[in-house]
């Protein structure tokens, strides 16, 4: 069948000027023809982020591509739950950006966490899910939680809610080795970046070349446009996805 593919960024610093300039640059450039999805981390007011600013940011990044919902558990900088309450953490979340007039379709949790509770939430608000991961995360330690998939997917969730899910499926690094290989790209390509790799002009120069050669290799499209087409997806239980080895 035919192989599509898309691009995210985890924007994990949306008020830091210099981050949010070069992604906003790139956003704007589409490199290699995509429109890169904003999965934004929102502000954190309790640790004094500037919540009209950032509403502003992340109305920018909407003109420019899909625009998702990031979330970061415990702090800005520290993207895993250190407690409970995460479902609930993402539902306030979530309505909190739609009382600011925002949209998003999307979500990612942050360090790839997810479970029941999450997954629940995101089903509630209408996302496409993209926390899933084809590979466990290499930095994850022994036992926790995190969400395998393949491939896109309606996940039938424990309440009866459906969950649409398209995995993420490849970092810089993932892409640059599978190149070499194109014929090991699965039907589905999801690459996905962070904001702070814009601060490296290594990984710069890596999506400046890979993408192109991934959007001769792929029919280009976005996150919005791809999981219009997911009706279709095979369903998988919940149970099937939840892992903590």
């Amino acid at each position: 069948g035919k192989r599509y593919a898309v691009v995210s960024c985890h924007v994990e610093r949306p008020l830091d000027d210099e981050a949010w300039s070069r992604f906003s640059a790139l956003q704007e450039r589409k490199p290699g023809g995509f429109r890169i999805a904003a999965l934004m981390r929102p502000a954190d007011t309790a640790a004094g982020e500037d919540e009209t600013r950032w509403a502003e940011r992340a109305r920018e990044a909407a003109e420019h591509g899909p625009l998702g919902h990031h979330t970061h558990w415990t702090a800005p900088d520290h993207a895993r739950p250190t407690g409970g309450g995460t479902g609930e953490r993402v539902l306030a979340e979530g309505n909190r950006l739609r009382e600011l007039g925002l949209e998003p379709t999307l979500f990612c949790g942050g360090g790839w966490y997810t479970d029941v509770e999450v997954a629940e939430a995101c089903a509630e608000l209408g996302y496409l899910d993209c926390t899933q991961r084809a590979t466990r995360p290499s930095y994850l330690g022994a036992g926790e939680a995190w969400a395998a998939l393949s491939a896109p997917a309606r996940l039938r969730m424990p309440s009866g809610r459906t969950l649409r899910a398209l995995p993420t499926t490849h970092s810089l690094g993932d892409l640059a080795r599978a190149l070499r290989r194109p014929r090991s790209l699965p039907h589905h390509v999801h690459v996905y970046f962070h904001d702070t790799d814009l601060m490296s002009s290594r990984r710069r120069l890596a999506l400046a070349s890979l993408l192109p050669v991934l959007g001769r290799l792929a029919e280009r499209t976005d996150l919005d446009a791809l999981a219009a087409q997911l009706g279709a997806a095979p369903e998988v239980a919940w149970r099937e996805v939840a892992q903590t080895p």
